[in-house]
């Protein structure tokens, strides 16, 4: 396999730290908008940024040959579950968040398995198991309220979603190979901007927030979208995506680290704990270690 150049390790975590910070931006203005309502501006700015470049660029044509598949991945990779995130906003902290967001690797490999036919080591059910104690650990965090309100759910949602973005990973890494990450991303943007609209009207605010709280929402599409998705897509293409989805290591570093700079959330010894169990079930289902090393390999 093609060794990492620096520039794909750079991009890499540039990556990883603009999608940690898309977990602050939620937690901001979630409660502000509301998970629908949110999201459907999240799609939409980012749509109204990327369209006029892939139109002047001629990707239009991509998205128009390869209409279905997008449109799968289109509902795999955003419209469902970044509603799902956005509701888990509500409840959970940005950090707690983003560490259930690692779990994406288990299920990309068992959707690798189950409809690729990839193979899966005992080493790799292991892993699935150690993740899952992982997980048990976050949930039974004693500083946190998980089973009052809607915090229990909220963690459901949230594994859900990241079983979805696991199954798109397979979608993208195996059907649209071929494809362009700027038409893969304007595409699922434009489908989810017209999927998801009647229910953002249905959900839209009864009165709409003003001021700054707009600017988490241009950075969650213009940033945490439309430019980390072509990005994300690239590497996909040029790395693979079993590399590509490292960025899932890397980035509760960077959501913990911006969650405690700019909303005060405490960082616990759970959270850590519950993390590296995580991480190394990841690393035992994959086949990969989750070391720093591997960034460069």
């Amino acid at each position: 396999m093609k060794e990492m150049s620096v520039r794909d390790t750079i991009e890499l975590i540039l990556l990883s730290a603009v999608w940690g910070s898309s977990f602050l931006f939620l937690r901001v203005a979630a409660p502000e908008f509301g998970p629908v309502f949110l999201v459907e501006m999240r799609v939409l700015t980012a749509l109204i940024v990327l369209l006029p470049i892939c139109i002047y660029l001629g990707s239009h044509q991509e998205i128009v040959n390869n209409w279905k598949m997008i449109l799968i991945v289109s509902l795999t990779n955003m419209s469902i579950p970044f509603c799902l995130f956005a509701f888990a906003a509500l409840f959970l902290n940005a950090g707690f968040a983003s560490i259930l967001n690692t779990t994406v690797p288990f299920f990309s490999a068992i959707i690798a398995y189950l409809l690729f036919r990839h193979k899966m080591r005992m080493g790799s059910i292991f892993g699935l198991f150690i993740g899952f104690i992982g997980v048990a650990v976050l949930v039974l965090d004693p500083a946190n309220t998980i089973f009052e309100g809607g915090s229990l759910l909220a963690v459901g949602f949230a594994l859900v979603a990241c079983a979805l973005y696991g199954l798109a990973i397979n979608l993208v890494a195996n059907r649209l190979q071929n494809i362009s990450g700027l038409a893969i991303t304007t595409g699922s943007l434009f489908y989810s901007s017209i999927f998801l609209f009647p229910f953002a009207i249905w959900q839209q605010p009864e009165t709409m927030p003003e001021g700054s709280i707009w600017l988490s929402v241009v950075a969650l599409g213009v940033f945490c979208t439309g430019a980390a998705y072509i990005m994300f897509y690239r590497l996909i293409a040029r790395i693979g995506s079993h590399r590509a989805i490292m960025t899932t290591y890397l980035v509760p570093l960077f959501s913990l680290l911006w969650g405690n700079i700019f909303l005060a959330e405490k960082i616990t010894l759970f959270m850590g704990f519950g993390f590296i169990l995580i991480l190394l079930g990841v690393g035992l289902t994959t086949g990969k270690m989750p070391r720093i090393a591997i960034l460069t390999k």
